[in-house]
């Protein structure tokens, strides 16, 4: 009888993050930023590309509403089981533990005063800055204080963690508005019978833009977030990957987010900055960062992506309803 001997398969081409790992201990990684990895591309290839480079640098800084920070204040004496608490005049939000609490970066104080919100208070701490604390509670046995006013600081809690559920948005609409008045929203302002139309995007150099099927950008990815060492702990709100795409993979609307998180206590106001929208509220900017590796030409190709392959959706904000038509 005939036997036939299997070939051994031929190891696909590329780089493992082991020897892109053993590269950086090394010191002989090749790393671009993605614009430089750009025209590198364009003038030698992605095979080439794929080959000589190992690293390529994204990030993205805007408004990004989904984001806020915890605080552990640390025990007062007497105790307190904090029930209501607030941060320069802002509520967080205190149903957690004794001495624990979240602010919300688009949060208001009473009077709905837009100058100064979560977003800015989270800034000021940045800073450096001691904002006021003020707290009350019903009194237990075991936390029998009922109030507290004082000023706490980066330096006096015990934790300050920057927590965003949404971050990093994967491609977002375009806003324009076809109504007789302007309109105010959380894309700016928009002129009446279409005067302009605004956009939110990093586009060639947003990290998931650049890595759009998220080979390498998951839970437990390392990032630059404010200033400072971050990481993705999970898929963002509103994660909606199964958006329409281009053929080279690119998302037609809004798809992809990260949550993420970084210690408060190490970043830069730099990259972390209180918003106001006129007649909206407020917002948080944030500075993100990925680096991504280059395992492979495919991974080449999606680093590729320059601004005139990137398309999403017009929509007509003065609709007010939740599903808005494509007006484009």
């Amino acid at each position: 009888m005939k036997t036939e001997q299997k070939q051994a398969k031929k190891a696909p081409e590329g780089k493992s993050y082991d020897e892109i790992r053993k590269k950086i201990a090394n010191g002989d990684v090749v790393v671009m930023t993605a614009e430089e990895f750009k025209e590198f591309v364009r003038g030698n290839g992605t095979k080439k590309a794929a080959k000589e480079v190992d690293v390529v640098t994204t990030g993205t800084f805007g408004a990004m509403c989904s984001s806020g920070a915890y605080f552990n204040f640390g025990h007062a004496d007497p105790p307190i089981k904090m029930n209501k608490v607030w941060l320069d005049g802002i509520p967080a939000y205190a149903g957690i533990a004794a001495v624990d609490a979240y602010l919300g970066a688009t949060e208001l104080d009473e009077s709905n005063n837009m100058l100064h919100g979560g977003a800015h208070v989270i800034e000021d701490l940045v800073k450096g800055k001691a904002v006021r604390l003020k707290a009350t509670a019903y009194g237990t046995d075991c936390y029998p204080r009922k109030e507290i006013d004082t000023y706490i600081s980066l330096k006096t809690v015990n934790q300050a963690v920057m927590f965003n559920m949404r971050n990093c948005y994967q491609n977002y609409a375009t806003g324009t508005n076809s109504s007789a008045r302007t309109l105010y929203t959380y894309m700016g302002k928009l002129l009446p019978e279409f005067g302009n139309a605004t956009f939110s995007s990093a586009g060639e150099i947003s990290p998931l833009m650049n890595d759009p099927y998220y080979r390498t950008i998951g839970i437990g990815t390392r990032i630059f977030l404010g200033g400072a060492q971050g990481f993705v702990i999970w898929e963002g709100t509103q994660f909606n990957p199964g958006v329409p795409r281009t053929p080279d993979g690119v998302p037609k609307r809004p798809a992809g987010s990260l949550a993420v998180i970084g210690d408060l206590k190490q970043m830069s106001p730099d990259f972390v900055r209180g918003l106001t929208f006129a007649r909206y509220g407020t917002s948080l900017g944030v500075g993100i960062g990925v680096a991504i590796p280059i395992l492979d030409e495919e991974m080449a190709k999606h680093c590729a992506v320059t601004n005139d392959k990137i398309i999403t959706a017009v929509f007509d904000y003065s609709q007010p309803t939740r599903s808005r038509a494509v007006l484009r």
